[in-house]
């Protein structure tokens, strides 16, 4: 099974730049993304961004913290775009379950990534919440998990195996760390994947043979400690 690849990215020039890459099948986005990259105003910000993606599904998030204000959020994103996934964390800041949002939202037909997923027990959780038609998304946040020294991929099997039967829910690979990830999450048969820019770049680059990379990292060795001067 082919993965699809999301471009994790909210800045409009790099945006506008991937959304012409048909490696790039789509993109997500998140509050911290939009805060870094100069959104002022979230919605008008947004919209520019669906200027540019009206066609590639791309996902933006609620940001409010109550299960009510989350649903009216969820309720404008969607009106934004055809294209438009909202995104809503599977709990708020409290450690409730988001699980009231979720089903409300599906509910209404609405398009869903759900995100800042880490266990298989949160998929099942969230699998309980939804129809078998809507579509869904559940994003799990592999290099978070593995920066605390944890093995994401367990997850990751438990969670595409009890999504199996729902032919609507996609499993997201989350929070790449290194191109590598890429060939983990497809191996696995993740349905997409979601990677900044600069390790999409690396990907696209994929083929070299492993004397290529050697005579590479000895040249640029070499290169760089004679613009150094180095001498003994």
């Amino acid at each position: 099974m082919s993965i699809k690849v999301f471009c994790d990215i909210a800045d409009l020039k790099k945006i506008r730049r991937f959304n012409s890459n048909n490696f790039v099948k789509g993109f997500t986005t998140n509050p911290s993304l939009m805060r870094k990259a100069g959104a002022k105003d979230y919605k008008s910000y947004s919209k520019q961004i669906l200027k540019v993606c009206n066609r590639k599904p791309i996902s933006f998030e609620v940001f409010a913290d109550s299960p009510k204000s989350m649903i009216e959020q969820g309720i404008k994103i969607n009106k934004w775009g055809k294209n438009v996934y909202v995104k809503v964390p599977v709990i708020n800041s409290k450690r409730k379950f988001t699980g009231k949002v979720i089903r409300e939202l599906n509910s209404r037909n609405i398009k869903l990534n759900i995100t800042a997923v880490y266990t298989a027990k949160q998929t099942a959780k969230i699998l309980k919440m939804i129809n078998k038609k809507t579509k869904v998304i559940i994003s799990i946040f592999a290099g978070r998990a593995a920066d605390t020294g944890k093995d994401p991929v367990p997850e990751f099997i438990k969670s595409l195996r009890i999504a199996k039967s729902f032919k609507n829910v996609q499993i997201l690979w989350a929070s790449v760390r290194e191109p590598y990830n890429y060939i983990q999450a497809k191996q696995l048969g993740c349905h997409i994947i979601t990677i900044p820019p600069s390790i999409i770049e690396k990907i696209q680059k994929f083929g070299k043979s492993f004397d290529q990379l050697t005579q590479e990292t000895v040249k640029n060795f070499l290169i760089d400690s004679r613009k150094s001067k180095f001498t003994l």
